[in-house]
């Protein structure tokens, strides 16, 4: 007979999950050791681009995974009632409703996804449909390329970041925005953009925060991008990755509250030692730069400790680069200050950092044509924000490169640009322990991470995955069809959705 540990403190529990997917109730978890995760289970959906983004409805035990493969344009429906062996028992279209499916969010029952139109900039839909019968029950117009979705943990609010990004040419570039979803009104809809804060530009960019780009405009270059909600489904913050900031939403109010700009990380502080050459004939030769990186973060999760909230981010990085502009420059081309780089004739060089892909749009602080410092993309590490004050309270440094290169799977053919590129990242209860799960794009890994005290993660084991994994999703105990916590990581690059389970203590 199985045993079931029931917490002594439940709705502290509760309070803790993350998991957009359940259904807020009294729940129990069963004791598990986070070190000893194995995969049970995997699917190929069809190769590249094939598997995305999943989601879990208890209610019908069924998967929900976007498939943009090369011929696709759907959500496969998978059986899920045995997670060691799942399987494809149904797809829907994505057809009649635009272009690609982004994302995909379950609750109790019902499925959102959103799709972008066939014009990437005109506006998107969110389609609710049943999870039992795929019947579509509802269609919502919100902005412009809406690129993820998520429900609220009291199920009431559906809520988009509609990413607005610009056309190749750069003649048609949509504001961004946040659409908030009232389900229980007959799904009314609140799409809202950043004008509030566009006399703040010149305080915000002092602070870090990033508006660039042809003919430079607040609105139309902020681009949300990932949403977390807090477990009383009052406040959601969401990263404007391209912007390096993060921002507060009250969902009631229907308004954007705050913008947090994030700062840069500096590559010459102890600890933060990184490999920026690909041509320097050593795999993860990691040494301090004169560089800083620019969080960008794509993924963020929140939870509550002890009264205070915190904000996860998986720090990917994301460059412009369309026909009409492309930001992305490589150190070795570019004219450096001879004050701030007395050794710039080596350091070009491309062992050296010559080969590093930073942005052309800062480093020239006193706008006499050469850069006075470098700045690349994405910060190659997870990291823990008070999502109160906005202030970093951790960052995984260059743990997860190391931790990567220990496994055997560090590409040094990234090294000059966004390393292991964090991208996703998930947060659960696994017994006595909140457990983050962070999804590494280009060495096809996860590592999981005690942050049960979220100002100190703790890492504890990296999983290899499908290539490319994009969405890593946590299904725990008491949703589970074996009643214990599973993870799901669906990976873009092979089309597989792999699951995998720990031993229970």
């Amino acid at each position: 007979m199985k045993k079931i540990i029931l917490l002594a403190s439940v709705i502290t529990a509760t309070l803790l999950s993350c998991n957009k997917d359940e259904v807020p109730a009294l729940e129990f978890t069963v004791n598990e050791d986070i070190s000893s995760y194995t995969e049970i289970a995997s699917l190929n959906l069809g190769g590249a681009g094939a598997a995305e983004i999943s989601t879990y409805d208890a209610t019908t035990k069924r998967l929900f995974a976007v498939n943009n493969g090369a011929t696709a344009n759907k959500i496969d429906v998978i059986d899920f009632a045995n997670p060691a062996s799942i399987s494809v028992i149904h797809s829907i279209s994505m057809t009649p409703y635009g272009g690609y499916v982004n994302s995909v969010a379950a609750y109790n029952g019902k499925v959102a996804a959103a799709i972008e139109s066939l014009d990437k900039q005109a506006i998107g839909k969110i389609v609710v449909f049943n999870a039992a019968t795929y019947a579509e029950e509802k269609v919502i117009n919100v902005g412009a390329l809406p690129d993820m979705v998520t429900y609220s943990p009291d199920g009431k609010y559906i809520l988009s970041a509609n990413e607005g990004e610009p056309n190749a040419t750069y003649t048609n570039d949509p504001e961004g925005s946040v659409s908030i979803i009232d389900v229980t009104n007959n799904y009314a809809v609140k799409t809202v953009n950043f004008s509030a804060f566009t006399s703040q530009l010149a305080d915000l960019t002092s602070k870090g925060f990033r508006v660039f780009g042809p003919n430079k405009d607040f609105l139309k270059d902020i681009e949300p991008e990932y949403i977390t909600v807090s477990d009383d489904s009052k406040t959601a913050w969401v990263t404007l990755q391209e912007n390096n900031a993060i921002a507060e939403i009250n969902i009631l109010t229907g308004t954007i509250t705050k913008i947090s700009p994030l700062g840069f990380k500096d590559y010459s502080v102890a600890g933060n030692a990184i490999d920026i050459s690909d041509r320097d004939n050593a795999v993860g030769t990691f040494n301090s730069w004169k560089a800083f990186g620019v969080y960008m973060p794509d993924a963020i999760a929140y939870t509550n400790y002890n009264g205070t909230p915190y904000l996860f981010t998986a720090n990917e990085g994301d460059a412009r680069e369309y026909t009409a502009f492309a930001e992305v420059k490589r150190v070795g081309t570019l004219n450096l200050d001879p004050t701030a780089f007395p050794t710039a004739t080596a350091l070009k060089g491309d062992t050296q950092m010559g080969r590093l892909n930073v942005t052309s749009t800062l480093g020239d602080k006193d706008g006499d044509g050469d850069y006075d410092a470098l700045y690349s993309f994405g910060a190659r590490s997870f990291s823990v924000w008070n999502a109160t004050s906005g202030q970093l309270v951790f960052d995984s440094k260059n743990e997860l490169d190391i931790k990567a290169k220990e496994l055997g799977v560090y590409d040094d053919t990234r090294s000059d640009d966004k390393s292991i590129e964090p991208e996703s990242i998930t947060i659960g209860r696994v017994g006595s322990k909140l457990v983050a799960y962070v999804g590494l794009e280009r060495v096809d890994a996860v590592a999981i991470y005690d942050i049960t005290n979220p100002t100190a993660p703790v890492f504890i084991k990296m999983i290899k995955t499908g290539d490319a994994p994009e969405g890593v999703l946590f299904i725990s105990a008491s949703k589970s069809p074996i009643q214990q916590s599973l993870i799901v990581v669906s990976s873009e690059g092979d089309g597989l959705v792999k699951v995998y389970k720990a031993t229970k203590l």
